[in-house]
């Protein structure tokens, strides 16, 4: 399966990261790393999660933050937005 991260979702990643590092080093790469395990969950789950506004969403487990995306075919998944 693919996962292609759009540009607009890629750029919330990095404002999430700038933000969480500034509150505390070190956050701003934790940040990322549990939103990219998340994301990567979507290779088992992708396709399971709630519609919302057309799409599928995926609240990240430790950060507030929805992964919207959608199931293209059964071989790739699309992530519109963090």
């Amino acid at each position: 399966m693919k996962i292609k991260i759009l540009d607009a979702a890629e750029s919330d990643l990095e404002e999430g990261y700038l933000f969480y590092e500034s509150r505390n080093p070190g956050l701003g790469s934790y940040f990322l790393d549990s939103l990219y395990a998340d994301i990567d969950s979507l290779a088992y789950f992708g396709g399971i999660h709630m519609i919302v506004f057309g799409y599928h969403r995926l609240l990240a487990k430790r950060f507030p933050f929805a992964i919207y995306y959608r199931v293209l075919d059964k071989g790739c998944h699309r992530l519109c937005s963090a």
